[in-house]
């Protein structure tokens, strides 16, 4: 499906472009570049999707969609969260559309399938958007990938020790989605919890799912002192509403996109279970950053009554993060995308950026990122439930600062190799 840009947003870069007319012929002269964006606005996450697309517009509103000397096009496209149609589209988007680059996709198996696609490309980039899958970067990395955000596994960095060691919980019930993007967190959490001596049960359920009342049954009357919950958008949703119906009282721990605002924003009685559960993740409505103040403003300024939230999603930063990597590149070599893209993929490599959070981003031998992690608690605030950062754990690389060939020695994440090795003795 193919969503025009709004009339305003062409507006803005129709100016821009005119301001570098009568700056520069020579630059006027210069073809546009074309962005494709991907992102999922059907199915599970389409909450999460929106959201995206506002954050890129926006920042493109602000720099007038021209960078490098060259006006950027911006041409929308939209997924489902699944492999075969995020590929689908993501063609259509270099076939049809020819586009220079791809800033996407969202979900964990579309960015491995791109991550697969983009080997087949020359003279192409795709970087990341929200995708949080381990091995998209970590095994068989593709050299004309770029994820300038962190992994699902990086985003638990700290989670399994603070449950085991300041919560004080030694059993734990793990509710997450049957698919790659909570193989990678559940792989995360489980590293340092299990290391500690924690105990872990399983509960998988297919991206989709809608009735988990059999499993909230079982996980209520089992031993565990707390429940994990790695689910996200329609599923994360409905997990909640039911486990909160279902009088469950043990204290919730979260997978990073449980805990954000497309959660936090929707109407039902899963909010009320929801307050003083703790999450690990890249962002949080509440950092104590001059960087995310100034964002989150311009957010609220530009969105709130555009159908925005009161904070921007985790998947809304994830994309502008990614998109700040382009840009960087794009001024590093003056928007030269000749000689099949080689200078802007080297200028690619070697950024370093400042993340919406005020994190700083650079990229490791993977094209993966190297960044900030926060430890987060719900809480209420000026009436309203946010998502409060109380620890930051600083450069966090995609092994957990394990070494690499120890990481990679435990297996690539999976339902069946979910990351819980009990430390030597």
């Amino acid at each position: 499906m193919s969503i025009t840009t709004t009339r305003r947003a062409t507006l803005l870069g129709s100016a821009g472009l005119a301001g570098a007319a009568l700056a520069s012929p020579a630059i006027a002269q210069r073809a546009p570049i074309r962005l494709g964006g991907l992102t999922t606005l059907e199915g599970p996450f389409a909450t999460g999707g929106q959201d995206s697309f506002r954050c890129v517009q926006m920042e493109l509103e602000r720099i007038n969609s021209t960078v490098g000397g060259r006006r950027i096009e911006f041409i929308r496209e939209s997924s489902n969260a699944q492999a075969d149609v995020a590929l689908a589209r993501a063609r259509k988007l270099i076939e049809q559309d020819n586009v220079d680059i791809i800033l996407g996709p969202l979900s964990g198996a579309e960015g491995i399938a791109l991550r697969d696609y983009s080997r087949t490309l020359t003279g192409k980039t795709i970087v990341n958007g929200s995708s949080g899958a381990a091995d998209t970067t970590l095994r068989n990395p593709s050299p004309n990938f770029f994820r300038f955000s962190t992994d699902g596994t990086q985003w638990m960095a700290g989670l399994g020790n603070h449950v085991f060691r300041n919560m004080n919980i030694r059993e734990v019930a793990v509710a997450a989605g049957d698919y790659a993007f909570p193989y990678a967190q559940v792989f995360g959490f489980n590293i340092e919890y299990c290391r500690a001596g924690g105990r872990v049960q399983h509960y998988w359920a297919p991206l989709g799912t809608t009735d988990f009342s059999a499993q909230i049954a079982q996980i209520n009357r089992s031993s565990a002192g707390a429940v994990v919950v790695v689910h996200g958008g329609t599923d994360g949703l409905a997990f909640m509403t039911q486990y909160a119906q279902s009088g469950g009282n043990k204290p919730l721990i979260a997978g990073s996109i449980m805990a954000d605002q497309t959660m936090l924003s929707a109407r039902g009685p899963h909010r009320r279970v929801m307050v003083g559960m703790i999450s690990g993740g890249p962002i949080a409505d509440v950092i104590d950053d001059p960087t995310w103040r100034e964002f989150v403003e311009r957010y609220r300024r530009r969105w709130l009554n555009e159908g925005g939230f009161q904070s921007p999603s985790i998947h809304g930063v994830n994309y502008t993060t990614n998109l700040y990597g382009i840009l960087h590149a794009l001024r590093e070599v003056d928007g030269d995308l000749g000689n099949n893209q080689e200078a802007f993929q080297r200028a690619l490599a070697a950024a370093r950026i400042t993340a919406p959070t005020g994190a700083a981003v650079r990229l490791d031998h993977n094209r993966q990122a190297i960044s900030d992690i926060f430890l987060n608690r719900i809480e209420e605030r000026d009436g309203r439930a946010q998502v409060v950062a109380f620890a930051r754990a600083e450069g966090v690389n995609q092994t957990l600062n394990t070494p690499e060939a120890q990481f990679l020695a435990l297996g690539a994440p999976s339902r069946d190799n979910p990351g819980c090795v009990p430390a030597a003795s």
